[in-house]
């Protein structure tokens, strides 16, 4: 419940807000854009440091003290009247998230199902795939009848109400030990795997990858109102998103154990540049957007899972925590830069098509590399045997 609303109210209910914000405040799309980016900068910068607090066992205080930095930064992006008092409030907002969302999540989870941490991690996603199919459509209700200032205050107040009390309270509980810091001998064997063409690769696909699913959400009520689509799809689309995704990860749930997961691994992340060229060849037609909402919703919601579990499988599963660290900075950049990047790229002639043309090729791209990696697993093993 905390995931659905944090990423709802936040995440995902920017989209809906940018529009009536830049008529207000008089902003540019790339102003906007950039507060965003700002937030995933942050976000990413703060991962580590809040990593190391979670193993050391403060994972409630973390967790409490986002949801409570959420409640407070949404309540004061209410009274913004500047771009700075509108970036300061972004910043803040992402310091928050650093705190809140999967990351922290996902490692408070493993600690405390260390048997069981892959299923409980898709259990987890379930309900936070949703937050675009309440949110989207939420927020732009509440837009509409209340203004986007007002909208602000409820949202916070549902922070405030639900997402600081559910960490206070649930994660009073014990948990495992605090993980004890590798030995010092154990920093000489990573270099190995960190100059491996495997490596690489997967650190391609995954940066790519989180640099396309970051810029897309801030900006998709905008573009699919350039598709000459009525109000009703516009939100529609993005709500149905979320849908799509849980469908996908619950597929991974009951069915995972039948795939192979190599081949899975390679069409999972294809559905990605699929949607998004269903999405550029048939703009305005409600097919096309269909299409785009189920092969995007689908690949995004299982990509989740593959991101998380594609270095273990092939680079290092002893130190995967550690090269997945090393991909800290290239992924934050990633996704702080791809919202800016994709509303730079708009103009009022062509709209968003030369951003999403750009998308495209940087998820085939990453699809690409994910499938050399596996190519390189396949041939360092037969040199080994």
């Amino acid at each position: 419940m905390a995931q659905l609303v944090t990423w709802g109210s936040v995440f995902y209910a920017f989209a809906v807000l940018m529009e009536p914000l830049e008529a207000e405040l008089g902003l540019s799309r790339a102003q906007t854009s950039l507060a965003f980016s700002l937030a995933l900068l942050t976000e990413g910068l703060l991962a580590y440091p809040v990593g190391r607090l979670i193993e050391r066992g403060h994972e409630r205080a973390v967790m409490t003290g986002g949801s409570t930095l959420v409640a407070l930064c949404l309540a004061l992006h209410s009274q913004v009247h500047s771009v700075a008092s509108f970036y300061a409030v972004w910043v803040g907002l992402g310091a928050a998230l650093a705190g809140t969302l999967y990351t922290p999540a996902f490692a408070v989870v493993t600690r405390r199902f260390p048997s069981d941490f892959r299923r409980a991690i898709i259990t987890l996603t379930f309900l936070g795939g949703l937050a675009s199919t309440v949110f989207t459509p939420l927020s732009a209700w509440l837009i509409a009848q209340f203004g986007w200032r007002h909208a602000l205050l409820f949202l916070a107040a549902l922070n405030l109400a639900l997402c600081v009390p559910i960490h206070a309270v649930i994660l009073r509980g014990p948990a495992s030990a605090p993980l004890r810091p590798a030995a010092p001998r154990a920093r000489e064997p990573l270099k190995p795997y960190l100059l491996s063409p495997a490596f690489v690769l997967i650190g391609v696909f995954v940066v790519l990858m989180m640099g396309v699913a970051a810029a897309l959400p801030a900006h998709m009520v905008s573009l699919l109102r350039e598709t000459g689509l009525s109000e009703s799809w516009v939100i529609a689309i993005p709500a149905s998103i979320g849908l799509i995704q849980v469908l996908g990860r619950l597929v991974l749930y009951f069915f995972e154990h039948r795939f192979d997961i190599h081949v899975a691994n390679r069409v999972i992340p294809s559905l990605i540049p699929l949607g998004l060229l269903a999405l550029l060849l048939g703009t305005g037609h409600p097919w096309a957007a269909l299409l785009f909402v189920f092969l995007y919703g689908l690949g995004n919601g299982m990509l989740t899972i593959v991101k998380g579990t594609a270095m273990a499988q092939y680079v290092s599963r002893e130190h995967m925590a550690s090269l997945n660290g090393a991909l800290g900075v290239p992924m934050a950049l990633a996704r702080a830069g791809a919202p800016l990047l994709l509303g730079l790229l708009w103009n009022p002639e062509s709209g968003y098509r030369t951003g999403l043309w750009l998308l495209l090729a940087v998820s085939v791209v990453a699809v690409l590399a994910l499938w050399s990696a596996q190519r390189q697993v396949r041939v360092d093993a037969g040199q080994v045997q």
